[in-house]
């Protein structure tokens, strides 16, 4: 059972990393002025519900199997991912709104983020791997 906690958590990972990559990129692009703040807020808004559901399993699923340490790793990303998600204005088009991207250096912030969160999910990826593969299965 333990293998397939982290076999699927793995799999989640590479998602939330693919996901991570996707923000850097197109964020990238909204910098350059390669797309209009519209577009680069509704492609990344239908991927923040996905983001939070796939980070919230996978910290679920650690809690359940009893892997204390991993759990509380990643306890504080996925709570600031449904605070991030709840605390978004009313009126606003979602966590990024194409009205406020450019103000008070938001868009920085949200790149900032984006890297962040990939450096995260790259040691969750390394970590889920060696954990999976040295469980006596």
């Amino acid at each position: 059972m333990e293998a397939v906690v982290f076999v699927f958590s793995l799999l989640d990972c590479c998602a939330l990393i693919f996901l991570s990559v996707y923000f850097i990129i197109t964020l990238s692009d909204l910098e350059c002025d390669y797309i209009n703040a519209r577009s680069c807020c509704s492609k990344l808004n239908k991927w923040v519900i996905p983001e939070l559901i796939g980070h919230t399993i996978v910290t679920v699923l650690m809690l359940i199997s009893l892997h204390w340490f991993i759990f509380l790793l990643n306890l504080p990303v996925a709570t600031w991912n449904i605070y991030r998600y709840i605390m978004v204005p009313s009126g606003n088009m979602g966590v990024f709104d194409p009205t406020e991207i450019h103000n008070r250096g938001q868009l920085k912030s949200h790149m900032k983020e984006a890297m962040i969160k990939l450096g995260f999910h790259l040691l969750c990826f390394f970590m889920y791997l060696y954990s999976g593969s040295s469980c006596p299965c």
